[in-house]
């Protein structure tokens, strides 16, 4: 495998790419983005067996089964984090090993229905919260530690979506790669 196949197959929608002037229309795709993502990604799971769900999405890539409980984790550091900007000034936000925690015994064995169902509370509990912000609020700010840059709420709104998207894709062209949809 090439380094341009891998790099397809570790990023099938490119990285996130944030416009420079984010619009209330951007905003608004990205919280549709995120209300919808969990019946996508449970429909796009459901009929997967335990053998398909511990199939990586790429060489050296995390399983189906890990990628769903990645995103249940991470959506709800980026729920929490939302929560802390909008209630503190400029917080330093709690960095994690995601790829520690996906080989954790839950993201490796633990059924998925379980990360599905907390998806979808922490999406309708944080596309709630999105949907009431005004522009002061999507102006504020966390601070990253990795790279002690400040994030705008409205820049991670479109991180979160992207997020979505992307590792969505990576499911979807595992099972089209091996004809299960």
């Amino acid at each position: 495998m090439t380094g341009q196949e891998l790099q397809n197959l570790k990023y099938p929608i490119g990285q996130f790419n944030c416009p420079t002037n984010i619009s209330k229309q951007h905003i608004e795709n990205w919280i549709s983005i995120l209300e919808e993502f969990p019946n996508r990604l449970e429909n796009l799971v459901k009929d997967l067996t335990d053998k398909q769900l511990d199939t990586p999405y790429r060489p050296e890539g995390w399983t189906v089964r890990q990628v769903v409980h990645h995103l249940s984790d991470s959506h709800h550091h980026s729920y929490t984090r939302f929560k802390w900007s909008l209630t503190e000034d400029k917080p330093i936000i709690k960095a994690y090993f995601e790829e520690r925690w996906a080989e954790l015994i839950d993201a490796k064995t633990a059924p998925i229905k379980m990360s599905l169902q907390h998806l979808r509370a922490i999406h309708t509990k944080l596309t709630y919260l999105l949907k009431t912000l005004n522009d002061d609020d999507l102006n504020k700010c966390f601070i990253h530690p990795e790279t002690n840059s400040e994030v705008p709420l409205k820049k991670n709104i479109g991180i979160y979506a992207w997020h979505s998207n992307h590792h969505y894709v990576h499911i979807e062209n595992l099972l089209k790669r091996e004809n299960w949809l």
